[in-house]
């Protein structure tokens, strides 16, 4: 069926029964400002109330994940043929569930795009106040519509994830449930600023994501494989009127260093999240898609919270068959009453991860574990090693912050060793100028001393920790910090003095991973990304892939190279403790 969009009044909208679904196109629902969504609905033939799955977001509800994210879709047939069993995947959008999938078991599918993108008009300002009040209308729509149940969760991966925090926080009433998949939580910490560097995610992601799909790309878009309708809206506008009619969310990132409001409205309130919880994280999603579901699940004011870690790329868990139907076990729970059997879910589900893309399931009862042995291993400037003996040797050492750094290494383990949990590393540092951006690498290196490294969110072959500080962003929060996750305030910077050391306190993203005897650990300190010499060369995709994805950190605006391209010194001795805190996870 193609739609004509010159035929439908902004009243109406356009309704099929097509394989096995009565699918109602381009909902109008209207804000409390007059401003009119546009939402698809894809519920049950047969007559009823049903629970709502929704998702609300920029990407454009009508685009085709095939089309527009070939390099994924390959990745996610290759890595899970069984995604394509059971669905025609011709509705199948990106980082949102599979309608075919989920309204024969019982679930109306609510699509909307949100105001400034897709077929929703409006000023386009991601995760902003407006746009997630927008969000709680919507939801309420939902909960009052003739075929709803009144019960309305929330599913979605990465940006339909971050706005399920942010939503939640308001307490709409006919919310119930929420799956937040790979989503952070803090916008500053987590996303567009580690550790106060700015990250140039933001200004890729707006380009290859979002500015294609904004309300007005019209016919310079993708189409509907299903509707025959331009997925951006039927007008097409030059570029000055879309550029006035959206936040530039790169020039923003540079223009807030510090975080501040522009931050603090786009991030959750987590302790205000009190409905059921379902928070799935990644292993290897440093850069976006682990610390916010790992604090949020811990500081959640909910009562009935569930976490689950993983490893893999972004997407492939969340589609194929194991992620579904955990997915549905937790929805057909609290938004059907069903027996799925999920009242013997563990609190905390762990995908222990080893060498070989190995993962092991494990149930725990909190996180960070109880039973965490936290050890301190002793960086010796001597031996370049880590040990658990301290060192008072009295030393410096120096790099150039725009090679390779420096590694200290356990050398071959004697016995396995797990570290589960999170990570922090302490040491002194100075520059040769007024500040200092410090990456901090952990990797593992099999017997031979070759590097392992495994497949991540938006990377293939990712290192098994990272952790960033702006050296001027070194102010400590005392009552959010903790030994193993120190908490910046990021609300000053305090200025090096060339040659002069200063203490730092990192936070390295959590991680798991069992080391076998013969393996090495490593910690690499240094003034740049880390990153492998040769691209991954894979097919089609939208950014090169070197060890981090798309979570590089090199715009000049915030990088000058007279402030960080010098040389750094780490200090060592009795008044320089150096040291990297791991979870030791005893054996059982």
């Amino acid at each position: 069926m193609t739609l004509d969009a010159d035929e439908k009044p902004i009243g109406q909208y356009a309704s099929e029964v097509r394989d096995g679904m009565h699918i109602d196109w381009d909902v109008p629902i209207e804000m409390d400002d007059g401003n009119v969504l546009r939402a698809d609905v894809y519920r049950p033939i047969a007559g009823g109330r049903y629970p709502v799955i929704m998702s609300h977001g920029p990407y454009g509800k009508g685009l085709a994940v095939q089309e527009a994210y070939k390099s994924a879709w390959t990745r996610i047939i290759k890595g899970a043929p069984n995604v394509l069993e059971g669905s025609s995947n011709v509705y199948q959008s990106w980082e949102v569930v599979d309608p075919e999938k989920w309204v024969p078991e019982g679930y109306a599918v609510v699509r909307v795009d949100s105001r400034g993108a897709g077929r929703s008009p409006g000023y386009l300002d991601p995760y902003s106040k407006r746009e997630i009040r927008d969000f709680y209308n919507c939801i309420e729509w939902a909960g009052v519509q003739a075929w709803s149940n009144g019960k309305v969760g929330l599913n979605g991966i990465s940006y339909f994830a971050v706005s399920q925090w942010l939503v939640a926080g308001l307490q709409p009433p006919h919310l119930a449930a929420l799956c937040v998949w790979e989503g952070c939580g803090d916008q500053y910490r987590d996303a567009f600023r580690h550790g106060g560097i700015m990250c140039n995610f933001m200004i890729g992601w707006a380009k290859r994501q979002v500015v294609t799909v904004q309300h007005g790309y019209g016919d310079r878009g993708g189409k509907s494989k299903v509707t025959g309708l331009n997925v951006a809206g039927d007008e097409t506008l030059p570029e000055d009127i879309l550029a006035k009619n959206r936040k530039d969310m790169a020039r923003a990132a540079i223009e807030h260093e510090f975080l501040d409001d522009f931050y603090i409205e786009r991030s959750a309130t987590y302790p205000e999240v009190n409905i059921p919880l379902l928070s799935a994280a990644n292993w290897g999603g440093m850069g976006l898609h682990t610390r916010g579901n790992l604090v949020g699940w811990e500081q959640a004011g909910s009562k009935q919270k569930w976490l689950e870690v993983h490893g893999d790329s972004h997407f492939t868990p969340f589609y194929k068959q194991e992620g579904e139907a955990l997915q549905k076990r937790f929805f057909g729970h609290f938004l059907k009453g069903e027996d799925t059997g999920w009242d013997q879910q563990p609190p905390v589900e762990l995908n222990v991860r080893y060498p070989g893309e190995k993962f092991i399931k494990r149930a725990e009862t909190e996180w960070p574990l109880a039973r965490t042995e936290w050890t301190k291993f002793h960086l010796d400037p001597d031996t370049m090693s880590l040990g658990v003996e301290p060192t008072e040797t009295e030393a410096t050492l120096d790099y150039d912050t725009t090679g390779e750094g420096l590694l200290f290494s356990t050398g071959p383990l004697k016995k396995e060793m797990e570290i589960t949990g999170p990570i922090a590393a302490r040491f002194s540092v100075s520059s040769a100028t007024t500040d200092a951006d410090l990456f901090l690498v952990l990797r593992l290196f099999d017997s031979d001393g070759r590097e392992v490294t495994f497949v991540g969110s938006n990377d293939p072959r990712v290192p098994i920790g990272l952790g960033w500080l702006r050296a001027s962003h070194r102010k400590l929060d005392a009552e959010l910090s903790t030994p193993w996750r120190p908490w910046h305030s990021h609300d000053e910077a305090w200025p090096l003095t060339p040659q002069e050391p200063v203490e730092l306190e990192v936070e390295i993203i959590p991680t798991s991973i069992v080391i076998p005897v013969g393996y090495s650990l490593a910690l690499m300190i240094r003034g740049r990304d880390f990153e492998h010499p040769d691209d991954a060369a894979i097919p089609d995709a939208p950014y090169p892939m070197r060890g981090v994805g798309p979570f590089y950190h090199s715009v000049p605006a915030d990088r000058p190279p007279e402030v960080f391209e010098t040389t750094n010194t780490l200090h060592f001795g009795r008044d320089h403790p150096a040291y990297l805190l791991l979870p030791v996870i005893p054996a059982t």
